[in-house]
Order: structure tokens, then sequence, then C-alpha cells
């Protein structure tokens, strides 16, 4: 068992689903809800609160899998809030280091979701989870974590900078899956990759930490800065590695897509929970592909998530 920190956001889903209205249409290379017309009303089928956020998603696929889970990240004292400690408590996440914020509402999202595909819009007020420089990096020094896990904390990289490097000096090592705002400070981002030990991002995001187009340049380029690297590249799978192993994968499984909120944290934070169990490089790529196609099976960004005694069947990767 390890001791992980999880430091970002935490959010209410509000998900708004229904079965004819809230339907992709297709326009050129985009998709729009194409039955929602302005100033019209809608019925909709039914309502379901859940709660998110790459702070959230990820601590609970931690203490899941049986490590202490410890998350960090803001709410407020309203009843979306209230919603997340419950959830956190009820899975045995430490929330002894949430700060409540004054004057401000928890994060919510209202997602329209497309029932037939998965696919969904968010519209997302941020509130509380849109700061993150009143975290102090010297409660690390009090929790002493073997694994800072970092989602993006909106493009603060003083705050990034000060965990990281916190996390360094009390020998932590970091996971980090860095935003659109982190990403927009490429100069800076790649300055703080010294501080980390697996890097998780997509391939477009890959292309804009380093130059290249094909998987294998990108991983190459980007293992000069960290040791392990995974990108994903959607339904094409993904390539890893870790400098002595290179690993090509497909999907785990090609299983109808009811929601595909939360993919991505359950398959950054899958690969480190069945890591930090001791388990080997490869394995913990299987387990992670597995953990993302468990949670959207179902709606929610975390209902899915596994414990790591599941069995797991074979899936397509390959060695290099």
């Amino acid at each position: 068992m390890a001791r992980i920190v999880s430091l970002g956001s935490a959010l209410q889903d509000v998900y708004l689903i229904d079965h004819d209205d809230l339907v992709a249409t297709k326009i050129g290379d985009n998709a729009i809800f194409g039955k929602v017309l302005v100033g019209s009303k809608v019925d909709i089928d039914r309502l379901s609160y859940e709660v998110g956020g790459g702070g959230i998603n990820s601590a609970i696929t931690f203490s899941r899998h049986g490590h202490e889970a410890i998350f960090m990240g803001n709410v407020a004292r309203d009843p979306a809030g209230a919603a997340i400690i419950r959830t956190l408590d009820r899975e045995g996440v430490d929330t002894s280091y949430i700060n409540y914020l004054e004057r401000k509402t928890t994060g919510t999202s209202v997602i329209l979701l497309d029932t037939q595909s998965g696919e969904r819009t968010i519209l997302t007020c941020r509130g509380a989870s849109e700061q993150f420089g009143n975290f102090s990096e010297d409660d690390l020094d009090l929790t002493q974590p073997d694994w800072l896990y970092v989602t993006t904390l909106r493009g603060d990289m003083d705050t990034l900078k000060r965990f990281f490097k916190k996390a360094h000096e009390i020998g932590a090592k970091v996971m980090f899956n860095p935003g659109v705002r982190e990403l927009e400070n490429a100069r800076e981002l790649v300055g703080l990759l010294k501080y980390v030990s697996i890097l998780n991002v997509n391939k477009s995001e890959a292309s804009k930490i380093v130059p290249g187009v094909m998987l294998s340049e990108l991983v190459y380029r980007l293992n000069n800065y960290v040791d392990t690297v995974i990108i994903t590249d959607g339904s094409m799978g993904g390539i890893a590695s870790n400098g002595a192993e290179v690993y090509r994968f497909g999907i785990y499984e090609d299983r109808k897509v009811k929601d595909a909120t939360g993919a991505g944290d359950a398959f950054g934070s899958g690969f480190l929970a069945h890591l930090a169990d001791g388990k080997s490089f490869r394995s913990s790529l299987i387990f992670a592909s597995a953990n993302s196609t468990a949670v959207v099976s179902k709606i929610g960004a975390n209902r899915g998530i596994l414990t790591g005694d599941e069995p797991l069947h074979p899936m397509p990767i390959q060695k290099l």
C-alpha cells in the first residue's frame, strides 16, 4: 500500500440526460446538440447528480485500489461541497486537507449527455476550483506521501513548481497529467518536468510540449525529460515508455460508451494505482486501460472505477 496525495479540482457534475433532444448532429468535422433551440423549453428524461474533477476521480481510484488516498482541493460550504465530502468519506479518502473558500461556490458542471454516443458537452463554473494558490506545499511535510498525483491546476505554474519541488525534497515521486492551461505555458511546463517521474498526456497534448507527429517520436523526445511517459490516442490506444521498456497498446474492450467523462483520469490514476501496488509496467498499462473502459461504461466520472481485484482479460499490447 502506498500513500498518494491527489491535488486537483473538485466538482459536482449535474447530468441532463435525454434520449432524443440531446442528440449530437454532425456539422462538418464538428457536432452540436441540434434539437435544442434558443428560446425553447426542453423536457429532460432525467437528472443524475455525481461528483467529479481530476483530483476527486484519481483519489477515488487510489482508495478503491487499497492505497491511502489524500485529496487536496478547494470546495465551498454549500450543498455541492457537502455532496463531495460525503462521497469522499464513503470512499475512504482523507479529506482533512480540503480547503473551504469563502465567497465562492463549489465548482459545478452541467453535462449535456448524448445517450446514443456517450459524447457530451460540459458547461462548467469552476468556482472554488478556479484557484490553487491558497495551498501550502508544506502540507506535504505533514502527509509524507510516496506519490503526488497532479491534474490541471488551471495554469497555476507557481503552485505546481512549489509542490513539485517540495515533493522532490521529501523523496515523493510525481505523476503529472497537465491540462490546457499548463500546455499554454509549454516553456515553463518543460522546466517542471525535471521533477516529474511519470507524465501522462494525449497525443495532441504531447505535440504541444515537443515537436513530432508519430507516437514513437513523441514518446522518445519526452523521454529526454521524464523517465516514464504515457501518450494516449483515443480509440487507437497509445504508447508508453519507462526508458527500459516501450509498449504500443490498443483499447481494452470495444464496449459501448455511455459517458466519456473521466476516461483520462481513470487511465492515469489506474496506471499509478497498479504500479504503486508493485505491479509491472506492462500490467499497469493493462489495468489503466481496463479502468478507463469500466468508467466510460457508466454515467458519472468515477462510478465504474475498478478495485484492482477484478480478473482482467488480455488486450492488444506489444513490446517494441
